[in-house]
Formats: C-alpha cells, structure tokens, sequence
C-alpha cells in the first residue's frame, strides 16, 4: 500500500495468485480507501484499475497522479491524467518504464518503489534476477543461477559474471537507483534472496529485511554498491556451494566470511520479512523518531530497530514493534510445521503483516492478510481477508495537512510530510529553484529534528550558487550527519567529486569516511590513490563495512590502489606487512598481491592466522598464478596449511576456477585422487519406538520443573552435534538463542522426537557407496561431495564411488533416548534454554 498527500490509501491485491490465478476472472486490482467523514476509519471504496494483466502485483507507490506498480516483467508508471482516480486508456497513460524482470507470479521478483532524499526513485526485486536497459541506453545484469519457484521466466539471466555497461558485475537479488524518468540507473546493493522493500531516510541511509533458506533472514543496512552475499561474486553459485567447514548457517548464508559483503545486521532466524519503512516524524512522540519497522509475516510480526552507528555501519537490536504472538508457536511458514486446516490454528496465529508505512497524518498504517499459509506459493483463505490497521497516542485525531504545491509553503510543507513518497513532491517542486525556495529551504535547515533538517540539505546543491556554496559550508559542520548528508548531495549533481573527498578523507567520522571511499568508485584511480591511502590509515580490521567501502571504491582499479597503499604503510618485505594492510589484500583480489602472498602463506616467521588469512586472499584472486600459489603451498607446507589450500582448490574448482583444470592438477600433483580416497561409513542409528519417545513423554516433561543450572551440564551430551557456548560443531541447527524463541513444547519434541519437525536446511541425506557402504550426513553438492556426519567429521567424497543419494526421512540428530536424556534432565535443557541471556 501507498498513502498520497490527500491522505488516501492505495492497496494493490493479489488475489489471484498461483494455483488460484482464475479466482477473480477481471484481474487484480489497484484500489483506494478514503476517510471522508474525519472518524478515523476509511468510508468509501474505489476501484482505480483493473487488468487481467495485473496478476498479484508486488509493489505500488503514488506520487500525485503518477501511480508505479511492480509488475513482472515490467514496472509500469499509470498517470491519471484528468485526475478522476480512474484509470480510462483512452485518456490516461500507461508508460512501462523498465521490463525484463524474472518472473511473473513469482515471490522472488520485482518489489516495491519507493522515493529517496535525494529526488531518485528506487526499487528492487528479489533473486529472479533480470536484464534491463534504462532510459539512458545502459543496460543491467542481474546474474544469478537461481531458477526454481515455477512462476513465468522471461530471460535467462544465468549468464556467469556478465558485466553491465557500467563495467561491474551485479548478481540478483538487487536495489536500482535511478532519475523519476528512467533515466542514469544505478545498481545500489546486490546479491540479496528475496528483500521485498528498501526503505531510506532523509539522511540516505538504506535498510532492508531478507528472506532466508535456513533460518537466517535478517535487518540490515545496506552498503552503497554492495553485496549480501547470497551468490557468489559472479552469480553462478549460492551460498550453499561455498560454505566453509565450521560456519554458522547465518555467517555461511551470507558469506560473512567472504571478502566482498556488506554486515549481516541482525539475523532473526526463519521467517518470511515483508515490508519495511522509516519513521521519522509525526503522531507517535518522539521517542519514536528514528525508528525502523520491518514486517514479519510468519512470526506474526513487526519488529522494530533503533539503528544505531557502529563504526560504517549499524548496531540492529530488535523488539517487537506490535504482534499477536506471544507464545512464539509459529504456524503456516516455512520454516514452522505446516497446519493441515486454517482452521486448526489460532487466528492470532494467522495474522500476516505484509507492509507498513507512515501516513500524511503521521500516524502509522499497516495491512495484514488472514490465511494459515505463508510462503509455499499457497494460500488457504479463500476468503481473501486483510485488514489495514492504525497506530498512533491515544486520543489521537487524524487530520491530513491541505496545502497548494504551487506555493512555497506548501512545497515546504510537503517536504516536511510524514510520508515519504509526499515529501518527494515537495522536493521535485523546490528543485525548480523558484524565487523564496532558497530562503524557505534555509529556514528549514534549523528544524530540530534532524530528519526534517537533513532533507533540505539535498535541495541545497540544487538551488543556485548560494545554495551550493551553503552545502559545500555543511562540509565543516560539527555534526557529523551534516557533514555526511551534505556530502552525499553533493555526489547526486554532475560534479567533480575528488576536491571535496579530499577535504574529508580524514574526517574524524568513519560513516562519513566510509563514503569519501564509495564516491571514488569509478574515477580515475591517478587522482584517488592518495586519498585511498588516507582512508587506509585509519581502517578498523573488525570493520567490514569500512573494509568493504575501499574495496567497492576500488573496483576495477584495485592493483593500482593496492600498490599505491602498500608502498605508503607496509613498503617492507611481505612478512613484515601490518595486520591492516593484510587484510585490505584479502579484499582488494588484487593478482600483483599473488607472489607476495604466497611467501607469506609459506613464511614460519608468521603466525597460523597470518599464514592462513593468506592462503584465504589468494583463493579469492581469480587468476591462475593465484592457483599455482595454492598447488604449491598444498605440496610444500604442514598438514594444516595443506588442508586448507587444498579445500580451497576443491571449492574453486567448481567455481570461478573451473576453466583451469583444477581437478585434473589435484590428481596429478597427488592431494587429491579419487581412486586413492577410502571413505569412513557414519550412519545414525534408528531410534526404536518406545515410551521414551513419544508425544506422552512431552506431556510428562512439560510438568516438570527445570533447574536451568543442571540444564548447561545436561545439554552438553548434544555437543557432538551443536555449538553450545562456543564448543562443538555447527552440524545441527544453532541453538543459540532458538530456545528463547520457541514454546517449551517445541523444544521438548524436537529433543524427545528429533524427526517429528526436521529444521529447514538440516535434512540429512543418505549416501549409498558403491563398495555397499553408508554414509549420513549434511551434502554439499560438487564433485566431490564434501559431507558432514556427526560430530562435525568431514569426508570428500568422490561422486565416481557413490551408488546413488537419497533425502533422509529422518533426522540426523540423536534422540533424548538415544543420549541418555531422563525426563528431569530434559525439564532441565528447556529450562536452560529458555533463560535469557541476561540472566546466565
């Protein structure tokens, strides 16, 4: 949904959806509720539009009479022309703006529109993927492998690293920027699964939620230009293929590990997040201002985050903003055991906000549907219920400001609105630098919220001389949000940069550093390489945003910036290099890095982690120097290094390196020849039916008291398959705060009957050996196939050895039974795992 600047609510429905696309003959609507009497509650209905061809639409934002809707393959922009809120082709418009978006009636495609600070529009879609051409004549890949989901597909996207015509490679899963015209697209943020909406404040910071495939969806800020990590660098592989040995499903299901991704923010676990937006001001007191709300429709959720400023990035912790779950029984999703009948669940539990956003009354309006179903590409209410709901302080009255944009103040009052895509026909108004706008715009500077300040200071180098000189004045604010706004308007115009990054490379701010780095992007390195090597100075290794920023900044310059920063901190023999400078190679993937790395992997003068670290850097150059250097430290150095290189080789040699004959080398040179491997048979036994595990044993469970002190002795019998408090493999699911989030009913089965409800992401599969032989476990495809059975042992597994591979119909963990577990002890584990971490 949209709200204009009349305060109308526009809903886009989907009610013909999948299996269920013939539910309403007439197509899907675009409809608009209207308050007319001043209650509090929408009176009238209209229909604006409806199109067979609209078939469960995932986006809409209105700006005036311009009305943008999602629509794959298309986004399509409706102008009511004569103003009558209907649509009629033969006097309005419709104009598709951009098309050859994956896929139609897919839930990973082509997401909602919503307006910047800066007078851009910005969209995005999920990891469908797509290849497009704006109005300029540039056209974008969106590279990704993905192709599952059914749905219509309308280009093939799998295309391997392809690069744009702005000379870097995209995968899908992306945020577009972009003029209102279609014109200057820019790729923003890229390698996400399924972020159904970008939200970004005045101050042009973006965030978004993202789908997961194993319980790591997640809030985050986006880094300007980076990945999430999803895909590989090149699209042709998910995060799957890639995973490290030891890595927690979130580190490995966004590749945080990996140089080349922006932080994870706050991974929430399973789930299916929804929309998102920003409130800034308005009806709910300013202890609110600033917060960001996410929609979570399988949790029956919103949450809600206080982004706070960590370093180039920020600090997410979440709370529930509003819900109707308080027992944290989570039914209908994915990642939850499916309910048979809507009518077998609670209807608090079939609550499903879908978006949220701030009305020109400055209230808060969020809409739900009903069904027992989320994800799955299903639905079970064939009622097709929603409601929209209103938040704001008791007693309060909604009232929508009337104001004339074709008067100053009533731009500034639009640019002052609550509603985000308002305030972007405030902006456009301005823009035009009428006689009073600069003063008006001053004026606005003061305001004490610093959001509504902030959005002046995007006008400013829009507004003549003056307003550009009083821009250029903001760069030596004492605040520094000024001094980054300011900066970042000043980027939006067609300017010379490079002055003006100079003046700030060694701001005290590392946010405000963070993007002096991002605006290099794409200039002449000549000219940058000093301002590089001041960024450099002042790098946090534990930053990966800040680390990420010069590699972003660097791209496609990356061994003149590199040479220009190593000659300036680390000119000295490799084994000498700082920490610092170390780590910017592992992310610069620079091939003049290679022989310098190589000495450094095979130096004893350096410690393990500095010899790995390494190792690491050279497997993410894609060059072959860079595996002859991994050959050769298989061949020449101690067990471990060998392992790690020769995992390494394994890995690309399915990947980026599979044109250099990665494998027929691993034979040859003797690290890996798959006659020679002897693979260990591991299975988990069956667990017999009996009274110790059973849905009786539960009930007898749950009427205990548990003593969480003898509970953190108990659950280290589940070590040899869970991490617990730092010890231990990550071969099942984490159990790291899951138990805080689950009712101790669930907890109960899942240890009594572990295979009553497998986790989403850890069904085992059951691989028959040629030789007769069994091994269980969690598979990593390739050849070989890389399996991980119980207690956390690792096998390579050649696919010429193995008979055939099945899906297990049970689970890889050991039952209560199996353990040993009595009944208090489990009362004890729950009661453990339900204590908060406060409380340790």
């Amino acid at each position: 949904m949209d709200i204009d600047q009349h305060g109308r609510i526009w809903v886009l429905e989907g009610v013909n959806y999948r299996r269920k696309n013939q539910r309403r003959p007439k197509g899907d609507r675009i409809l608009i509720l209207q308050d007319t009497n001043g209650d509090g509650k929408a009176d009238t209905s209209k229909t604006f539009h409806q199109d067979p061809n609209l078939e469960s639409p995932l986006g809409i934002a209105v700006f005036d009479n311009q009305i943008v809707i999602s629509q794959p393959p298309s986004l399509i922009i409706y102008t009511d022309v004569n103003r009558n809120l209907k649509f009629d082709p033969t006097t309005d418009k419709r104009q598709v703006l951009f098309t050859g978006f994956n896929a139609r009636q897919h839930d990973h495609s082509l997401h909602s529109l919503t307006a910047g600070p800066d007078g851009k529009w910005y969209f995005n879609n999920g990891n469908c993927g797509g290849i497009f051409t704006d109005k300029s004549g540039n056209s974008f890949t969106l590279n990704g492998v993905y192709k599952g989901g059914g749905g219509t597909w309308y280009v093939d996207n799998n295309l391997a690293g392809k690069k744009s015509s702005d000379g870097h490679v995209w995968t899908a899963g992306a945020t577009i920027r972009m003029n209102p015209d279609g014109t200057n697209a820019e790729i923003v943020g890229h390698g996400y699964r399924n972020s159904y909406e970008q939200t970004i404040n005045s101050l042009g910071e973006m965030f978004q939620n993202d789908n997961d495939d194993v319980a790591s969806c997640r809030n985050s800020y986006i880094l300007e230009y980076g990945s999430a990590g999803f895909f590989t660098r090149d699209g042709s592989r998910n995060w799957r293929s890639v995973r490290r040995p030891g890595q927690t499903t979130g580190q490995a299901h966004w590749r945080q590990d990996d140089p080349g991704t922006f932080d994870v923010g706050d991974i929430y676990g399973g789930g299916s997040p929804t929309g998102v937006t920003f409130y800034e001001n308005g009806a709910l007191g300013d202890q609110w201002i600033g917060t960001y709300l996410a929609c979570e429709a399988a949790k029956n959720t919103i949450f809600g985050y206080h982004p706070k400023k960590k370093g180039a990035g920020y600090q997410m912790n979440r709370f529930d903003f509003t819900t109707t779950n308080l027992t944290g029984h989570y039914v209908g999703g994915d990642f939850s055991r499916q309910i048979k009948k809507q009518s077998d669940a609670e209807d608090a539990l079939l609550f499903r906000p879908s978006d949220v956003t701030v009305g020109t009354d400055g209230a808060i309006y969020f809409t739900d549907w009903f069904d027992g179903r989320v994800g799955g590409h299903s639905t079970m209410d064939n009622s097709c219920s929603g409601t929209i709901y209103r938040i704001a302080q008791k007693g309060f009255k909604p009232t929508n400001p009337k104001f004339d944009l074709n008067t100053i103040d009533g731009q500034i009052t639009a640019l002052s609105s609550p509603a985000v895509n308002v305030r972007y026909l405030g902006f456009r108004k301005l823009k035009e630098n009428k006689p009073g706008a600069l003063t008006a715009i001053k004026d606005l500077l003061k305001n004490p919220n610093k959001y509504i300040a902030a959005r002046a200071i995007w006008l400013l180098p829009h507004l003549g001389n003056e307003g550009m000189k009083a821009c250029e004045e903001l760069l030596t604010d004492p605040s520094p949000e000024t001094r980054l706004v300011a900066y970042r308007a000043l980027r939006r115009i067609d300017i010379d940069i490079i002055p003006f990054a100079k003046k700030l490379m060694a701001d005290p701010d590392t946010a405000v550093r963070r993007d002096v780095a991002l605006s290099l992007r794409n200039n002449n390195p000549q000219e940058t390489k000093d301002i590089f090597v001041a960024l450099a100075k002042n790098l946090d290794i534990n930053d990966k945003n800040y680390i990420e920023a010069i590699g972003l900044g660097a791209a496609n310059n990356e061994e003149i910036i590199w040479s220009a920063i190593r000659d300036s901190t680390s000119p000295n023999s490799p084994e000498e290099w700082s920490d610092t400078f170390a780590k910017l190679t592992w992310r610069l993937w620079n091939p003049a890095a290679i022989p310098a790395l190589k000495l450094r992997a095979l130096s004893k003068k350096l410690t393990p982690k500095q010899r790995e670290l390494a190792i690491e850097s050279l497997a993410f150059i894609n060059h072959p120097a860079a595996a002859d250097a991994l050959f050769e430290i298989a061949a020449n150095t101690d067990a471990s290094l060998k392992s790690s290189a020769s995992l390494w080789l394994f890995k690309n040699a399915a990947g980026e390196w599979a044109n250099m004959d990665i494998k027929k080398r691993l034979a040859e040179t003797g690290i890996y020849d798959p006659e020679k491997i002897t693979v260990t048979s591991i299975t988990v036994p069956t667990d017999t039916p009996s009274d110790n595990n059973s849905k009786e044993r539960v009930t007898r469970v749950l009427a205990l008291n548990g003593n969480p002190h003898n509970g953190k002795q108990a659950i280290m019998r589940c070590v040899m398959c869970h991490q617990i408090e730092g010890t231990g493999p990550t071969y099942g699911p984490p159990l790291k705060g899951w138990g805080q989030t689950q009712s101790r009913e669930a907890i109960a089965t899942s240890i009594i009957m572990p295979s009553a409800d497998i986790a989403h992401g850890f069904r085992g599969s059951n691989i028959l050996l040629k030789d007769g032989k069994e091994l269980h476990g969690l598979l990593q495809q390739g050849d070989p196939y890389i399996v991980t059975s119980t207690g956390g042992m690792v096998q390579i597994v050649p696919k010429s050895k193995v008979q055939k591979v099945t899906h297990m119909g049970r689970s890889l963990m050991l039952s209560a039974a199996q353990l040993g577990l009595d009944d208090q002890e489990i009362a004890d584990i729950i009661a453990f795992m339900k204590q908060s971490p406060n409380d340790k």
